[in-house]
């Protein structure tokens, strides 16, 4: 993904392409099928597939860093995406993390790593990355692959951080069910 509604991508004979699409829809539909047709033509897939869709600004996340963040997240079903099982974008609340702090799904720790303010990723994260056997109860069945669509809308860098600044985010309101795998105090506020 580049600026200006610009993808780039190398070719297996690693000849570099560039597509100029029409609008800035066209280019992130486009970047998200390419994610998805990527996961499917792999035969195993054991770590989580990111795909950026918009770059953002500023330097890239890293672990220690908090985060607040829109999402939608889909079970991945039949090739493609299937029902949303959360989504925090239609709402008041962002979700706020601490990258690496262990709190959120496995695959969100790791495809979130690097993301800019006001970038947006989408991530297939697979079962064993995500909730694994257990699933959640009556929304994300056993062994689920997960798709997310990730927006971060502020950022805190640890190093921008001093003493009592650094700590993690307290607890208001009753967790989330996604991409938080339990309610050990974390709060979706």
């Amino acid at each position: 993904v580049q600026p200006n509604n610009y993808s780039t991508f190398y070719d297996d004979q690693r000849q570099n392409w560039s597509i100029m699409f029409e609008s800035e829809k066209a280019a992130t539909d486009f970047s998200k099928q390419v994610c998805i047709a990527k996961w499917n033509s792999s035969p195993a897939l054991d770590s989580v597939l990111c795909q950026d869709l918009l770059l953002g600004e500023g330097q890239g996340v890293e672990a220690g860093d908090s985060l607040e963040v829109a999402y939608t997240g889909w079970l991945f079903h039949n090739n493609g995406l299937g029902q949303v099982f959360d989504s925090n974008v239609n709402k008041d609340k962002l979700l706020r993390l601490k990258l690496g702090a262990g709190k959120v799904i496995k695959g969100w720790e790791e495809g979130m790593m690097g993301m800019k303010k006001g970038g947006r990723r989408y991530l297939i994260i697979p079962p064993a990355w995500a909730y694994g056997a257990q699933g959640v109860a009556g929304r994300v069945p056993p062994d689920s692959t997960l798709v997310f669509e990730v927006e971060v809308k502020r950022v805190k860098l640890v190093k921008e951080c001093s003493g009592s600044d650094a700590q993690s985010v307290s607890s208001r309101d009753s967790p989330a069910l996604s991409p938080v795998p339990n309610s050990d105090g974390f709060s979706a506020d």
